[in-house]
């Protein structure tokens, strides 16, 4: 099995934390269910975690970013059987009403295929542990310091003086 979809038993799951200028979250709703998540799934043998981080973005949001524009936020402990691998970028502040999602599963039951992700919004920092699972939260809020790079996406670089 190759490397990055399992390390040491566990999978790997990769997403981007994709802020707006507005100093913003993006955050997809997951269709059936109370949370809201980052657009994010599992690896594909071959992939890269930038990869899938890309593709599975594009899947479940409709955005679509270059790889090589991700700032590399690091591997985290996510839940007893799953790592997460995330990424940060700055988008433009699209309008949630154009995202779309094309990844579907079977609803259990009716047979009907659903989307994964059925609402989309841009969310300030703090409504994270309101919005998101109580595991993603600590990720966010946790093991990440989301303000800092937001901040480092908005804030203009140094200029050097003359």
């Amino acid at each position: 099995m190759p490397r990055d979809l399992f390390h040491h038993g566990r999978r790997l799951s990769c997403g981007i934390v994709i802020f707006a200028p507005t100093r913003e979250l993006l955050l997809c709703h997951v269709t059936g269910q109370r949370h809201w998540d980052l657009p994010k799934g599992g690896i594909n043998d071959g992939e890269t975690p930038r990869q899938a981080a890309v593709r599975e973005t594009a899947e479940e949001a409709g955005l679509v970013f270059a790889a090589e524009s991700l700032l590399d936020l690091g591997r985290f402990a996510y839940t007893a059987k799953k790592d997460l691998h995330l990424f940060a970028t700055l988008s433009e502040h699209v309008d949630p009403k154009r995202l779309c999602c094309a990844s579907t599963f079977v609803e259990r039951g009716s047979s009907r295929r659903l989307p994964e992700m059925d609402g989309f919004g841009w969310f300030a920092l703090d409504r994270v542990a309101e919005l998101c699972t109580p595991r993603m939260a600590t990720v966010l809020s946790t093991s990440i310091d989301l303000r800092a790079v937001m901040d480092g996406f908005l804030s203009p670089p140094d200029r050097l003086a003359a």
